[in-house]
């Protein structure tokens, strides 16, 4: 195949939705398809033990949540398809951001009961402000839930998209019928008893057919031709370029869990989703069709395998082929590095690759060169942009709980923190350390992972922070800036780079430090120093 008809059959994307909604079972439906795996519920009850797929360390299977970002790719009808999953739970936003920077769609997943939750909002809106395509899909229809058309609306005004529905619920919840595709024109009639079979559609050119008052009862059919009418006046028909350009946005219905309506968003999305797109770099638009190797890392992963201490870091590629044994530049250390195994996530399997397109994840094997953000090209200078670290929202010391692991402590902690895990500061008074996290509930996967991947011990303690500012002058020698330096002596640190970070213990005392010394600027992500 040629290097553009790889491109051509590349579709990566996210699935983003509230934790609770649905998305790991999707996941594992699409990769049913995919043939990846052969029963459902194997990644739930941890039959592939071996290669259990999405949340595989013990913390994530005790609180149900998908806490690492991982990648999971299969083909379909000659697609080949890159799925980067994401953390629902809001604790993890940051890596969830940061996934989204490497996806060129978008699947977000609505319970239908709970319907538009606010971590959905937050994480769509990023998506718009980038004007990520997004497809939208209404989950749990066999439970009781609102109507379908209340949930359109609800989708519309809290997400502020603008939807047209590519298929429709037939009754819901115990009246749950089936979905009439509205894209393929076909009818699925839900049966509770096969529930993990995929029921085939039956066409109908014409809705208005004797046979549909059959297949699904009278009643049931008006109110399906009521329906479908109603959607013709009111929603917009679906147009390829507005989808891509995330001005339109596709809703399908359906139940991941009865495996239903679950085929048909596939069949459409590797019909419309885009294939690698360009992206926005420093210095210039990087083109995916450029025969050029560029990619970055947007995620670091430690432990793959306990028994090494190796971390992946996760590159997707933009442009370009990339290929085994082959050097690369590594921009931000100017050194050049070769790779003799890069892995590839094949369904359920990582697996060595000899070359990976634009649109692929390819896993490195790291011994601590690389860390978010960091950009690999073939001798052109190059910084993607969109991966920043934000200021944490919660604040503790970390304490040795073990002397005599000292070492272990440092190492691991170093660790997690390239990880983007959370973010490590170190008070300039008297060298304590300082754990930031965007959700509390980091403190306890480090403090397993520190135990069960390092043999270190640590407690924690609070120290009353509301903001981590990274700090930036004009002039060191300035005497307004000594003067700062002296008087914040007590809630200045460094962050893992070295750059200066004043710790402000609330809103008010970022207020005035900013009126009192003009010269000296307060931010709040560290974006800005990344170069």
């Amino acid at each position: 195949m040629s290097f553009l008809e790889e491109i051509e059959r590349r579709r990566t994307f996210g699935i983003i939705s509230h934790p609770d909604a649905g998305k790991t079972t999707l996941t594992e439906k699409l990769l049913l398809f995919g043939g990846a795996i052969q029963e459902a519920g194997a990644v739930k009850n941890n039959k592939i033990k071996k290669g259990a797929t999405s949340d595989f360390m013990e913390i994530e299977r005790q609180r149900g949540i998908s806490v690492a970002t991982s990648v999971l790719a299969f083909i379909y009808k000659d697609k080949k398809i890159n799925i980067l999953d994401t953390p629902g739970h809001k604790d993890f936003a940051e890596d969830t951001f940061r996934t989204l920077t490497a996806v060129d769609s978008v699947i977000v997943v609505i319970d239908v009961a709970k319907g538009v939750e606010e971590q959905t909002e937050k994480l769509v809106e990023v998506c718009r402000m980038r004007s990520i395509p997004m497809i939208v899909f209404i989950n749990k229809l066999d439970r009781e839930g609102k109507d379908a058309f209340d949930l359109l609306d609800e989708v519309e005004q809290k997400l502020k998209l603008t939807v047209t529905p590519m298929s429709f619920p037939i009754g819901m919840g115990y009246d749950f019928k089936g979905i009439y595709n509205i894209y393929q024109r076909k009818l699925n009639v839900f049966s509770a008893e096969h529930k993990q079979v995929v029921s085939e559609g039956v066409e109908f050119d014409n809705i208005h057919e004797p046979a549909l008052d059959e297949v699904i009862g009278e009643h049931a059919a008006d109110t399906l031709r009521e329906e479908l009418e109603l959607i013709d006046e009111v929603y917009p028909k679906f147009n390829q370029q507005s989808y891509n350009e995330g001005e339109l946005q596709p809703v399908f219905f359906g139940s991941a869990l009865n495996n239903f309506g679950v085929k048909e968003l596939l069949d459409c999305f590797i019909d419309i989703a885009p294939n690698p797109q360009p992206k926005k770099a420093e210095e210039r638009l990087v083109n995916s069709k450029e025969q050029k190797m560029s990619g970055f890392v947007f995620k670091i992963h430690a432990n793959m395998d306990p028994k090494h201490r190796d971390r992946l870091a996760f590159v997707k590629i933009v442009s370009g082929t990339f290929k085994r044994n082959t050097p690369y530049l590594h921009v931000r250390q100017k050194k050049t590095f070769k790779f003799s195994s890069p892995n590839a996530f094949f369904a359920e399997k990582k697996e060595v690759v000899e070359a990976s397109f634009p649109g692929d994840i390819v896993g490195l094997h790291d011994t601590g060169n690389f860390k978010i953000g960091d950009t690999l090209t073939e001798g052109e200078i190059l910084n993607f942009k969109g991966i920043p670290s934000f200021s944490p929202e919660h604040f503790r010391y970390v304490n040795n709980a073990d002397p005599m692991k000292s070492k272990q402590l440092q190492k691991g902690l170093n660790q997690l923190m390239d990880e983007g895990v959370a973010q490590l500061f170190t008070l300039e008074l008297n060298g304590r350390k300082i754990i930031g996290t965007v959700g509390a509930l980091q403190y306890e996967v480090i403090q397993y992972r520190l135990e069960h991947e390092y043999g270190a011990k640590c407690t924690y303690e609070n120290i009353h922070v509301h903001k981590a500012c990274w700090i930036q002058t004009e002039n060191e020698k300035d005497e307004e800036f000594k003067e700062f330096k002296r008087v914040k002596q007590r809630f200045l640190a460094k962050d893992k780079q070295g750059q200066l970070v004043f710790l402000a213990d609330s809103p008010f005392t970022i207020q005035m430090t900013q009126q009192k010394y003009p010269k000296v600027t307060l931010h709040f992500t560290s974006e800005f120093m990344n170069h």
